[in-house]
């Protein structure tokens, strides 16, 4: 009854339901395990201890910033440069602007310094002058769409939409850190500005979604070993029929 399996047909069917299967069952797999570590990133970024009880670590020695680095308190040296704003920004739920400080170090590049935030409609006080030590929480260069981040043009002079290297190469005529830091305390005036946990541990929607890829995956597995028994089962019992000659044999029509 089941010699119809070894038809080219089913020989095709099974070789596709035998490839089918693991791969659905490996994706899903993968997506599991994605979201999996966005838990443990968000779990430890959660349990990462306060930017100001942490030891202050040389900038050069956490470079570049990644997800073990990033909120990590990094020091640095140099004379303060230009100075930017950067609006729309929210701190304990008032809107403002962070005020960001380029810090010419000896390294070459200059450090983007967020010095505090401030209100709308306050001037920005300017900058120490001569040498000063800066420690603050390392962040990541901001990308659109990230927290909120808009990259849009057309702000005035002085001010910038992200802080990222990017946005300032062609503001200002030497290399910048692809980082910057916020101050542990703000300087005078300012509010200081709280660490952002690293970009990709969040529990956010792009989180979920890898949960969602991996019921979806799962039940693509299921639907292919239904659809397979189905058609099995469809099969056989044609194939039975056929055998009992309970097949109904086709009409023909005839002309006159």
């Amino acid at each position: 009854m089941y010699r119809f399996l070894l038809t080219p047909r089913w020989w095709g069917i099974n070789v596709f339901v035998v490839l089918a299967i693991p791969f659905c069952v490996f994706m899903g797999s993968w997506q599991l395990g994605r979201f999996e570590d966005r838990v443990q990133s968000h779990n430890a970024a959660d349990e990462r201890p306060d930017p100001a009880e942490q030891r202050a670590a040389p900038l050069r020695e956490l470079l570049p910033v990644d997800q073990k680095t990033s909120g990590r308190t990094a020091s640095a040296t140099g004379r303060y440069g230009d100075q930017f704003l950067v609006p729309d920004r929210r701190v304990d739920g008032r809107s403002g602007s962070y005020v960001l400080t380029l810090l010419r170090t000896d390294g070459g590049k200059a450090l983007p310094v967020v010095r505090g935030w401030l209100p709308k409609g306050r001037p920005a006080p300017a900058p120490p002058t001569g040498d000063v030590a800066v420690a603050g929480a390392l962040q990541a260069s901001e990308t659109p769409g990230t927290d909120g981040v808009n990259a849009s043009g057309g702000l005035p002079r002085g001010q910038l939409g992200m802080i990222s290297a990017a946005s300032l190469v062609n503001l200002v005529p030497y290399e910048v850190e692809d980082a910057w830091i916020t101050l542990t305390k703000a300087d005078a005036g300012m509010t200081a500005v709280p660490a952002a946990k690293p970009q990709n541990t969040g529990l956010d929607l792009k989180a979920f979604q890898n949960l969602g890829y991996t019921g979806e995956w799962f039940v693509f597995a299921g639907f292919v070993i239904f659809m397979w028994f189905r058609l099995l089962r469809r099969e056989a019992e044609a194939a039975e029929d056929a055998e009992l000659g309970l097949t109904p044999e086709p009409t023909s029509t005839s002309t006159s």
